[in-house]
């Protein structure tokens, strides 16, 4: 269940953060930027694979740009699934990853989302349950959405 909460986090957040104009990154609606929520997006995945190694350690790294945050958030999603998917044993329980740092990260996929209509260059709704994600499909390179609504 954790790689496929993965696999729906690059779905999601790959379509939250794709199309968005190169202004979007520096918007300031209310609290954090889109371009400081993805770094830490990018922080909490590196979190959850140093918890997958029984090596917990947090690291706040600064927004470097847009499509080199973008680029990390997938490649932070390619190594925590890699290690998951790896036979190498997991000293932390599953579910406290998901609800630590993956759900997490969800909850900020919704906030880029919002911060997209506010800034005027909203991203269409989707009928997530069509979709067509699968484990281990955690790359920037996403299926097209089957079901979009509006």
């Amino acid at each position: 269940m954790l790689r496929h909460s993965l696999a729906t986090l690059a779905y999601r957040g790959g379509k939250a953060v794709r199309g968005a104009p190169a202004e979007f990154a520096n918007y300031s609606g209310a609290g954090r930027t889109p371009g400081q929520i993805l770094a830490h997006m990018g922080d909490l995945l590196d979190w959850a694979l140093t918890i997958t190694e029984g090596k917990e350690q947090w690291r706040m790294v600064k927004a470097r740009g847009w499509e080199e945050d973008v680029a990390r958030f997938h490649a932070s999603l390619k190594a925590l699934d890699d290690r998951l998917a790896s036979d190498a044993p997991i000293p932390a329980p599953l579910e406290r990853i998901f609800q630590g740092p993956v759900a997490d990260a969800l909850t900020h996929v919704g906030q880029i989302a919002m911060l997209r209509r506010m800034s005027g260059s909203p991203m269409r709704g989707e009928n997530y349950y069509v979709a067509d994600i699968a484990i281990g499909q955690v790359s920037a390179d996403q299926p097209r959405s089957k079901q979009e609504l509006g």
